[in-house]
């Protein structure tokens, strides 16, 4: 095999090297082709022909980087992987067909039977059930720990941990882990950090430059931007992405469509704008339910009351991100308080005309959810409250409407509520 100074690579887009994240966004991917076109070509082919056999056996051996067989090398894909690493400050990316199967592909590319897992409780739901339910049949263990104690991460530690991982700010309570510290622990203890940047996007944060190594995304969300496509990728070191993680996508196949990454890339453009805008009217949002009599508590990085509020304005280059959660005061009456908090959750969204009643997040229109009975419920009763989520609980991730509509939709439910 040819070694990597002398192996033949695919041609690079002639970039400055301190553009910075807005022209990253729209000018990173791959050179036009023959014709020169502008917008980024979609290369819809299951794959590609080679000039003769020799070549071919060459290109299979990965003696020469070249488009093969598009689950797993596919011009529009590529594009979409160039240029989400160079947001995110990585080497490189690899594009899944979702979020969860980037999770998916991490932990198969990573670990073994027998290699335990530190992950923080406050994860999505889906993430916990992975870990703890399937992987744990494979002889994977995990252990769930808070996440913002980085000692409870270091005490966690066992001789045969591999990995960390975390989301920040989570789903739905929106708590930050800071991210350095919780790659020091990792490191010093011979074991890799994830993190899963869903909610900020490397518009408002990058992972990477506080330490860690792994970054997990869901296209689903803030990177199309518009609800359009299912997606997601992993961000990393080139080693890592192009060994063991190719490795297992040649293998496993959760690949990303090149329509879907055509989408996604080209979500990516409008990506900074879009989150200023939509933090700056979350912040509105969540500045006027802390005033509202039938709330009872507002959970949102940007607020001052939020207990990791300066640790996200540090992190999260000065912006709360565009999800807001709060609970609701219980209607009055006797009997079961949960029961009477959920009765209160539904009446707020069901008496919403705008908010889309979805569990997705990073849309340009504002959704609302019940996190209780969609996105979490199938863990237990148990687990959600030992993740600090009620049956109050209400997550509203904020699109681009006009923050006037938006109080005024919510507001509809919040008065009319018997408290």
């Amino acid at each position: 095999m040819a070694d990597s100074e002398s192996k033949k690579k695919l041609p690079r887009k002639d970039l400055p090297p301190d553009a910075r994240i807005e022209t990253l966004a729209v000018r990173e991917g791959l050179p036009p082709t023959q014709w020169n076109e502008n917008s980024e070509a979609l290369f819809l082919t299951s794959s590609f022909n080679h000039p003769d056999a020799a070549t071919a056996a060459a290109r299979f051996a990965n003696e020469e980087e070249a488009f093969i067989y598009s689950r797993f090398t596919n011009p529009t894909t590529m594009m979409f992987e160039r240029r989400l690493a160079a947001l995110e400050g990585t080497e490189a990316a690899i594009a899944t067909s979702s979020g969860m199967s980037a999770i998916l592909l991490l932990i198969m590319g990573l670990l073994k039977s027998g290699d335990h897992v530190v992950c923080s409780r406050s994860v999505f739901g889906s993430t916990i059930t992975l870990l703890q339910r399937e992987f744990g049949k494979f002889g994977v263990e995990s252990t769930f720990v808070s996440q913002t104690d980085p000692a409870e991460w270091r005490a966690a530690v066992k001789p045969n941990t591999k990995l960390f991982f975390a989301e920040t700010p989570s789903n739905p309570l929106t708590e930050v882990c800071d991210v350095a510290a919780l790659a020091e622990i990792a490191h010093a203890a011979g074991a890799h950090l994830a993190v899963d940047n869903c909610f900020c996007t490397p518009a408002l944060q990058q992972p990477a430059k506080l330490g860690a190594d792994f970054i997990v995304h869901s296209g689903t969300k803030y990177l199309d931007g518009q609800g359009r496509v299912m997606a997601g990728a992993l961000c990393g070191p080139d080693a890592f992405i192009n060994g063991p993680f190719m490795a297992t996508m040649r293998g496993a196949g959760m690949c990303l469509s090149p329509f879907n990454a055509w989408v996604v890339l080209k979500g990516l453009e409008t990506l900074s704008i879009r989150m200023a805008a939509q933090s700056a009217n979350a912040l509105k949002l969540a500045q006027w339910l802390e005033q509202q009599a039938a709330v009872d508590k507002v959970y949102y990085p940007g607020l001052p009351s939020h207990p990791q509020h300066e640790l996200a304005m540090k992190q999260q280059n000065g912006c709360g991100g565009a999800v807001v959660s709060f609970t609701t005061k219980p209607v009055a009456g006797q009997g079961d308080v949960a029961a009477r908090q959920r009765q209160a959750a539904f009446h707020v969204i069901d008496s919403t005309r705008l908010c889309s009643i979805t569990s997705n997040l990073g849309d340009t229109k504002t959704l609302i959810t019940h996190p209780s009975s969609t996105s979490h419920g199938r863990l237990s009763e148990e687990q959600r409250l030992a993740a600090g989520i009620t049956q109050g609980m209400i997550r509203v991730a904020v699109g681009l409407e006009h923050i006037d509509d938006l109080t005024a939709d919510l507001a509809r439910g919040l008065d009319s509520l018997n408290v």
